[in-house]
């Protein structure tokens, strides 16, 4: 009996944990996951922005099965076009490392973008030239927190 009240003592806690966890996650947090395929745009209803992935201006990632010194980069050119700004474009990358140039999200009009994953992967077989035209990116589109009243 004392074993079935500690692991129901223990259930109980572990739920209470997970639910502060995702409440501490929604909280203050306006964001949104997308996937986009090489040359598609997408009008989001839930921001005042039109984005476009353009393409893969970089893929130097070491492909599945071939042993390489570096792990390599693939990174993805985003266009941002929003109601009252101008297009910018933004180069995201799938590592971050200052010193190359490569950043995994950039800052723009209030909001942030952050790259997740570029596919498929090269593999021996098919390269990254090979692979131009079938890219899929996914990412993170965060509403910044302003200080300044609207």
């Amino acid at each position: 009996m004392l074993h079935t009240g500690f692991i129901l003592s223990l259930g109980i806690c572990t739920l209470a944990s997970c639910v502060s966890q995702k409440n501490n996650a929604t909280d203050g947090q306006d964001s949104l996951r997308i996937e986009l395929a090489e040359g598609q745009q997408e009008l989001l209803k839930e921001y005042p922005m039109l984005i476009k992935f353009t393409g893969i201006v970089e893929d130097n990632r070491c492909p599945k099965g071939v042993n390489c010194i570096w792990a390599g980069v693939a990174v993805a050119r985003i266009e941002i076009t929003e109601k009252t700004a101008n297009t910018i474009s933004l180069n995201l990358a799938t590592t971050e490392m200052e010193k190359r140039g490569y950043q995994k999200s950039a800052t723009s009009n209030g909001y942030t973008f952050l790259l997740h994953d570029v596919s498929p992967y090269p593999t021996a077989e098919q390269r990254a030239p090979s692979l131009k035209g079938t890219y899929k990116i996914t990412i993170t589109i965060h509403r910044n927190k302003t200080t300044s009243p609207d």
